[in-house]
């Protein structure tokens, strides 16, 4: 007696954790059941991916929504349905939106908001601030929670903890690995000054890098005096990156497409306050290490960083124009982009989003192509160019610094636990999306 399978994705060529070969996968109920050649199975639908490569599910673990209170630039459903377009199969989502989400109340309402309301599995981080820090070991394991993030500098929105009293605290207290948006913010304010009026070039004088590196040396001696663990977030400097290659036994690392594509001056010339952000854009020798970085394993994952804002808002003169740009959905685009120019293997791309962040954030039935895990697949035509344009682009924002730029590379389906969410440019099904799990914080 065949087999018989509600999907079986055929002949496409599966990229694993043992390398990567033309395969047939079966799915049922969500999950994946079997790999092969099921040529004697059966299945309510058989698709045929010949030619295309078959990717676990990419999570981007850096996402800001903006949902609740500033919905006008994005929301739960146009942010994760620009996620699925770009074959993101996960995000997670940030804490600064309005009111921030610092307390049990406003995190319970937000998976709430997400829960078959958003097109891609989700996770929120809960803020970490000095009102909350005596709650943080409760809701830091709150279902559909990612962990804590921590703003050392200020960036866009209220959050922020400066000072190391106040961080040695959080740290004492919480037991999952937290992340950090790591500038000093009493560097910052010592350079602000620097800022030249209608001069974005001038973004990345003021947040240098030093600012940079001594919020990152700052974090790294208090996991390594509490025995924590740390995640830095979007790493833009080539002294971090060697920094951190020190000190992986407590530090995991970020990087962002943004810094490993764009380059200072020219990206603001360019672009303007589009390419304003935090922490910024710098010169082509910061980005040269960034890969070196990618190269020797001491980055650990992507992170698109997905910041939208209105063009009226991004159109305000420096420095009044706000920090941030849209990724998530050119997350796959760009970097395959990378890949076929050789910058990068596809076995690293699907280590950087998927089996990265599985196992930094402890991801339960994530982040591989294996039977008994979720049925979360990027399936991507390697050879497929297409020109990035704002049009494609399904943020509210509705713009991409990446607008008119032609890649090799592009994602053709997003299924999100067996459904088949996008496929060729169409979203084809309802919101689905549920809380992603995590092994720290099942229920027994």
């Amino acid at each position: 007696m065949s087999q018989r399978f509600q999907v079986i994705l055929k002949s496409g060529t599966v990229v694993n954790q043992d390398g990567e070969g033309v395969r047939d996968i079966g799915i049922t109920d969500g999950r994946i059941v079997e790999i092969g050649n099921l040529g004697a199975a059966s299945a309510a639908e058989i698709i045929d991916c010949k030619g295309l490569h078959v990717l676990p599910g990419v999570i981007d673990t850096q996402v800001h929504f903006r949902e609740p209170g500033l919905t006008h630039k994005e929301d739960l459903e146009s942010g994760s349905r620009s996620a699925v377009m770009g074959g993101v199969t996960a995000v997670f989502e940030m804490p600064n939106t309005n009111p921030l989400t610092v307390t049990e109340e406003a995190f319970t309402a937000k998976v709430a908001a997400g829960r078959h309301r958003m097109h891609c599995d989700f996770a929120f981080f809960i803020g970490g601030t000095r009102e909350n820090v005596d709650q943080l070991p409760v809701l830091e394991r709150a279902e559909g929670c990612a962990g804590v993030k921590v703003f050392v500098g200020s960036s866009t929105g209220s959050l922020l903890v400066e000072d190391d009293d106040s961080l040695r605290r959080i740290f004492q207290v919480i037991r999952r690995r937290a992340a950090f948006h790591a500038e000093d913010e009493y560097r910052l304010n010592e350079r602000k000054d620097l800022r030249v009026e209608n001069d974005p070039r001038s973004h990345p004088v003021w947040r240098d890098e030093e600012a940079a590196l001594r919020a990152t040396q700052r974090l790294v001696n208090l996991a390594h005096e509490t025995g924590k663990r740390i995640h830095v977030l979007h790493i833009s400097t080539k002294q971090e990156i060697v920094y951190l290659r020190d000190h992986k036994d407590v530090a995991t690392v970020e990087a962002t497409p943004h810094h490993l594509t764009l380059a200072a001056p020219e990206c603001y010339e360019r672009l303007g306050t589009y390419a304003q952000m935090n922490p910024p854009v710098r010169s082509a020798d910061h980005r040269d290490v960034i890969w070196w970085g990618v190269d020797q394993g001491i980055v650990d994952i992507l992170g698109s960083d997905h910041a939208p804002h209105t063009a009226e808002e991004k159109a305000k003169t420096y420095p009044g124009s706000p920090s941030g740009m849209t990724g998530v959905q050119t997350l796959v685009p760009i970097m395959l982009d990378h890949v076929n120019a050789g910058r990068l293997s596809l076995q690293r791309f699907v280590d950087l989003t998927s089996a990265g962040p599985a196992r930094i954030y402890n991801i339960a039935r994530k982040g591989r192509i294996a039977a008994g895990y979720d049925a979360d697949l990027t399936i991507v035509d390697l050879k497929r160019s297409e020109t990035i344009t704002n049009k494609w682009v399904a943020s509210k924002a509705g713009w991409t610094p990446y607008d008119g730029l032609r890649v090799t590379g592009w994602p053709v389906g997003t299924f999100v636990r067996g459904q088949r969410v996008m496929w060729q440019g169409e979203l084809l099904t309802p919101a689905t999306g549920e809380p992603v799990q995590f092994m720290e914080t099942l229920k027994a």
